[in-house]
């Protein structure tokens, strides 16, 4: 941040009514973090609050006084959105698997223009495309063997960590959530499950996973994204369609009735994402 933007988050950190409409948009980001379908790293971005979150962990020592006043509020929120749903997600995926799956691919469906409409901000390039097609391909491949394989996979602490990075990168990468790995593995409702019941043989390796990724990771990743911006974020589309497409509950359309409903489901998840869309896209960043 400049030393302008610097000194305006310093008068507006006296603001108690800017200091909770802060915390509303870090429940916000948190929200976005655990929903299926929802990047909490765009939502960021969209507050206006991704720029210093990722110049904040690539270089944390010179910057810790500048910006974690700023990012205090934002934190508070995003741990009370995140812990909020956790409890409710697990609840739904358990007791009604293929609606609630169906709602979620609404949600993704639901996000897509946004999402391809971040991703052009800079323009479009034939590199673009061919980035967004090479990692769809790639993605369908990869978790085409491994239901092929019938390959099952038992949470365990390795995989935990596996769930971590996948978090932090959700929130580093924009664009990027990570149920969109994590569903077509199986690992998501165990570790929603998890976090809701505050299970430290969750949280741990979670916690350990996010870390080591971030300290790894949100410096290339930060330099990834300034440099090739819509390569990168094109990939990430071709990800999320992958991996959406490979969760379809297609067994849940059998018969009409629960046909129906998992088709209604989807139209409620798209209709939720293009509001929340159209909420994202008048929210004026103070």
């Amino acid at each position: 941040m400049s030393k302008t933007e610097i000194k305006q988050e310093q008068r507006n950190g006296s603001n108690p009514f800017l200091i909770i409409y802060h915390i509303i948009q870090g429940a916000l980001i948190g929200l976005g973090a655990v929903l299926p379908g929802i990047s909490g790293g765009v939502l960021a971005v969209v507050f206006g609050i991704y720029k210093p979150v990722m110049e904040f962990l690539s270089n944390p020592i010179s910057r810790f006084k500048t910006h974690v006043p700023k990012l205090i509020p934002y934190g508070i929120g995003l741990v009370v959105g995140f812990l909020g749903i956790a409890n409710l997600l697990s609840f739904f995926l358990e007791k009604y698997p293929d609606p609630s799956v169906c709602l979620f691919i609404g949600l993704i469906v639901g996000m897509l223009p946004s999402l391809f409409r971040e991703a052009g901000e800079q323009g479009r390039s034939r590199g673009s495309w061919i980035s967004l097609l090479v990692c769809m391909v790639f993605i369908f491949v990869l978790l085409g063997a491994l239901k092929v394989a019938s390959v099952q996979i038992t949470p365990n602490f390795a995989w935990y960590l596996f769930c971590g990075f996948c978090l932090a990168l959700s929130v580093i990468a924009p664009g990027m959530s990570f149920s969109t790995l994590l569903m077509p593995l199986g690992l998501y409702t165990p570790f929603v499950d998890g976090i809701g019941h505050l299970d430290f043989g969750v949280l741990i390796p979670a916690g350990i996973g996010a870390l080591v990724t971030v300290i790894c990771l949100a410096k290339a990743i930060n330099a990834l994204f300034d440099h090739f911006y819509s390569i990168a974020f094109h990939g990430i589309i071709g990800i999320v369609i992958a991996a959406t497409v490979m969760i379809i509950p297609f067994s849940g359309f059998a018969t009409l009735g629960a046909a129906v409903v998992n088709l209604i489901c989807i139209a409620v998840g798209i209709v939720l994402a293009l509001l929340l869309d159209r909420f994202n896209s008048r929210v004026e960043v103070k």
